[in-house]
């Protein structure tokens, strides 16, 4: 029978959302519908709003999110009615060449739900990274849940869906830091910061905030960076090199994801050390660079994907730490903010006032 709930739509290029009405059907054999709890705005929402990430309007947005399992398909195995999940766009095939060669966090193939969520006239939407969280309720494929500690709170734990994952695996799963590096974050919004989490998670010594505000900073010196440089009144290269013995930081993570952002990345890493992209570029941005620099300075230049994570593997560790007070992860939580606020909440992030607005439902 399906069922109708509300939901935040993008229809058109950066034009405003809109909450619509939105059917729901019935789960297919592998599909589940979940009661969605809190959901946090990540900048990938807005993305899709402004026509970042594809044409394919129109959006139900939201992808960071906490939610309970409500309905389960005929063949569902991996979760159960009541179920309490953070919800995950890497739900691993486990057959494509990548899980084949024992990479499964590039998965080239992820399942998504079987069925189409749709407007009330039956226009097919388009769920944002294949989940369209910001509804009351969402049809996902049985692995895009992740079973959590259901004793966390949503609003904290829905996080790691997207933002605070991507930037906490860039540092631990993707640049591999490790007990005694160095490292650097250009960047320090949400992802930047989560790194910043993952860099002294794994044991690095110095941690260096570059960014050109200085709450940002303020946030990273809080999240754990033992240096900061605002950006905006020094050259960040050079800053970097002095704070690392004129060498440069071991491992330098951009999560702004712009062509000067990424040649300050580069060029502050020490010899043979490693840069992760982890900020997302836009199709239009290029970058032009002498070869002999490549060359000469070795190392890694590597980009990050969701963190290179595997949900079920970080997903409950991560909460785990955060119920352990290990990891702050509730300091990412800005705010709590109802689903009619979205527009508003767009704001706030452009204007780098927060680090994540959840919506609470």
């Amino acid at each position: 029978m399906g069922q109708q709930v509300r939901g935040v739509v993008a229809t058109a290029p950066g034009k405003a959302t809109s909450i619509e009405i939105v059917d729901v059907p019935d789960p297919g054999p592998r599909d589940v519908v979940v009661k969605v709890l809190a959901c946090g705005v990540c900048h990938t929402d807005l993305a899709y709003r402004d026509g970042g990430i594809n044409n394919e309007y129109p959006f139900l947005l939201g992808h960071e999110a906490a939610a309970v399992v409500e309905t389960i398909g005929e063949n569902v195995t991996h979760v159960a009615v009541g179920d309490f999940v953070v919800l995950n766009w890497r739900a691993v095939c486990g057959a494509c060449r990548a899980c084949k060669r024992g990479r499964p966090w590039h998965c080239f193939d992820t399942f998504n739900a079987s069925r189409k969520m749709t407007l009330v006239d039956g226009t097919e939407l388009t769920p944002a990274l294949g989940i369209g969280a910001f509804a009351e309720k969402t049809l996902v494929h049985e692995l895009q849940c992740t079973k959590v500690d259901p004793d966390s709170d949503p609003a904290v734990v829905g996080l790691l869906g997207c933002g605070v994952m991507a930037g906490l695996g860039a540092a631990v799963n993707t640049g591999g830091v490790s007990r005694g590096d160095s490292v650097a974050v250009i960047g320090c919004g949400g992802v930047g910061n989560a790194a910043i989490v993952g860099a002294r998670l794994a044991g690095a010594t110095k941690i260096i905030a570059v960014d050109r505000d200085e709450k940002k900073l303020a946030w990273a010196t809080e999240l754990g960076a033992t240096h900061t440089i605002d950006a905006s009144r020094v050259d960040a290269v050079t800053a970097v090199q002095e704070l690392t013995d004129g060498f440069g930081a071991d491992v330098v993570i951009d999560a702004v994801g712009r062509p000067e952002t990424w040649k300050q990345a580069f060029y502050a890493r020490d010899l043979a050390g490693t840069v992760v992209l982890v900020g997302v570029p836009t199709p239009d941005m290029t970058l032009e660079m002498p070869l002999i620099d490549f060359f000469s300075r070795g190392g890694s230049l590597t980009s990050s994907w969701y963190g290179d994570c595997l949900p079920e593997r970080d997903f409950p560790m991560l909460v785990d730490l955060y119920q352990q007070g290990r990891m702050p992860l509730d300091k990412f939580v800005t705010e709590r903010i109802t689903l009619d606020r979205i527009e508003y909440a767009f704001d706030q992030m452009k204007a780098g006032e927060v680090l994540r607005s959840v919506i609470v439902l």
